[in-house]
């Protein structure tokens, strides 16, 4: 088993390491706060973020308090000494808020963009997922594949996520793809995935990897999780290798050392992630299941990825033992297993993203898509009683929370996803004056209603910006890319020669299928839904 450090020393590209002052200040924007004590958003107009390190040190109310608050003030950095120096970035006519959280994603899949436009969960599963993709994949494709995947969603305003890493078919690929989320500069929590799936990789190996990559990785800004979607009775697995990941679970805290003396043994609790679907799916990984099992009530935090058809059961459940879920709203339309359910439980919901690379990247365009499609459901109960709407359900200001706070509060952790002192400085900066945004009132309403991630001005991770001016923050942008560019366009070419699976017969799990009406936008007799131009 190679180690991580020798392979990080061997990285395709690392990013690019900015020297900047210790402290900086956003100044002069309107900024979308988090108020703990009233546990509301607040907005502050013309106010400024002073940021220390790798956290907000102080939200000034106007930009005179923040001018009186900070003497030293050296915009140019090119003299004096740099660890007393403020840099100071002009916030004027621009909106600030805290980076968008996704607490689902499948970063390694990015190569395969557009192939799966119009795929359903089924396709999904016997051609893209890592059941199939290991003969496609080097290990240094599952690297450039998942570092372009978070830069991409960096650029478009994603400061953590919650990486459900199914890549884990060998240590080598494994190590890749947790190498790029380190290299990404984006904060990661990067879920290994025990998949008792393959014979030349068997389950002790991956659990004895697991522990030796924490110990190497823990912190500043990507943390090593676990993910395992085999809590309920299959036949794939027997029930001591659910008894492994359980006990890994249990014992992890005081058997994994610590790298630093800020990171006591106690505070290390190794998040847990499961994808749960049920209603004709029937995946299962309920939180009955993981209650069964043990784990629901432990202090770990855990997210049910998806949570289609959760029931009143699953509900309570989730409520008295404070674990949440991942509504992944754009892969639950595109995929068919839809989210008839999830608006009840919104009190332990955030928003994730899914694969990436058969839909968007962006959180944002995630809370638009849930808030409408929300509103739309309720609205058609009203209506459906032949009564008129006289109320809209579902605020835009629940959206916002939902795509920033809320993602913190599931994956444990209150510092995340709001801008108030002592949070970490996770922080994006919107162009009030673009076209998009030119009239704008409620800085809320613009961003969830009216925004695009081409109006990001800045993005900041840790406290470092990792996209600046428009532009990612990245050295040897252009080389990465056509590294990626090759990677994609040979495993795209291995895909073009796999059979399409077929759909005929019952579902994996005896469910029947069933066709669903096609639409045509043409007139006649001809086929309008087209092809796939792959």
């Amino acid at each position: 088993m190679r180690s991580l450090k020798l392979l990080i020393t061997v990285a395709v590209v690392l990013p690019c390491v900015v020297v900047s002052a210790s402290k900086k200040l956003l100044s002069g924007g309107t900024i979308i706060a988090f108020d703990h004590e009233t546990e509301s958003l607040k907005v502050i107009r013309g106010g400024s973020i002073l940021i220390d390190g790798d956290r907000i040190e102080k939200v000034f109310e106007t930009a005179n308090e923040a001018n009186a608050s900070v003497p030293i003030i050296d915009t140019s950095l090119e003299t004096g000494d740099s660890a007393s120096s403020v840099e100071v970035i002009d916030c004027t006519n621009k909106i600030i808020t805290p980076g968008f959280i996704d607490t689902h994603r499948h970063g390694w899949q990015t190569v395969f963009k557009t192939m799966g436009s119009n795929t359903t969960l089924p396709d999904y599963g016997w051609r893209y997922s890592a059941f199939v993709a290991p003969p496609l994949f080097t290990p240094d494709d599952v690297y450039i594949s998942q570092l372009i995947g978070l830069y991409e969603a960096m650029a478009a305003g994603v400061t953590t996520t919650l990486d459900h890493a199914h890549h884990t078919w060998s240590s080598d690929a494994a190590t890749a793809g947790l190498r790029a989320s380190i290299d990404s500069g984006m904060r990661v929590f990067w879920a290994y995935a025990f998949q008792p799936l393959y014979e030349n990789f068997p389950i002790q190996e991956q659990i004895a990897q697991w522990k030796e990559l924490v110990s190497q990785v823990t912190g500043p800004v990507t943390e090593v999780a676990v993910a395992y979607d085999f809590w309920s009775d299959s036949p794939f697995v027997d029930k001591s290798t659910t008894d492994r990941v359980i006990d890994l679970l249990k014992t992890s805290q005081r058997r994994i050392r610590a790298k630093s003396d800020k990171l006591r043994y106690s505070e290390y609790k190794p998040l847990l992630t499961t994808h749960h679907v049920e209603g004709p799916w029937l995946f299962g990984n309920s939180p009955q299941d993981l209650n069964k099992a043990g784990v629901l009530s432990s202090s770990l935090p855990i997210v049910f990825s998806h949570s289609s058809f959760i029931d009143t059961a699953s509900a309570n459940l989730l409520r008295a033992t404070n674990k949440h879920i991942s509504i992944t709203p754009e892969s639950e339309m595109h995929y068919g297993h839809t989210h008839p359910t999830s608006h009840l439980i919104l009190d332990q919901a955030s928003l994730g993203i899914d694969t990436h690379f058969t839909f968007s990247t962006d959180i944002l365009t995630q809370a638009r898509l849930y808030l409408q499609s929300v509103r739309y459901r309720l609205f058609q109960k009203t209506l459906d009683s032949w009564k008129v709407t006289a109320n809209s359900p579902f605020s835009v200001n629940q959206a916002f929370l939902l795509a920033t706070r809320n993602g913190g509060l599931a994956l444990g952790r209150k510092d995340l996803g709001v801008i108030a002192p002592d949070a970490k400085a996770d922080i994006v900066v919107w162009d009030g004056r673009s076209p998009a945004l030119l009239g704008w009132a409620d800085p809320i309403a613009a961003i969830i209603l009216h925004a695009s991630v081409g109006d990001i001005e800045h993005v900041l991770v840790n406290g470092e910006f990792k996209k600046r001016d428009k532009k990612l923050v990245v050295e040897g942008y252009d080389e990465t890319v056509d590294k990626f560019l090759e990677a994609a366009e040979r495993i795209q070419d291995a895909l073009r020669k796999l059979p399409l699976p077929s759909q005929e017969g019952p579902f994996l799990t005896g469910a029947p299928y069933g066709l669903t009406e096609t639409l045509d936008v043409l007139r006649g007799d001809g086929d309008g839904y087209g092809p796939q131009f792959v």
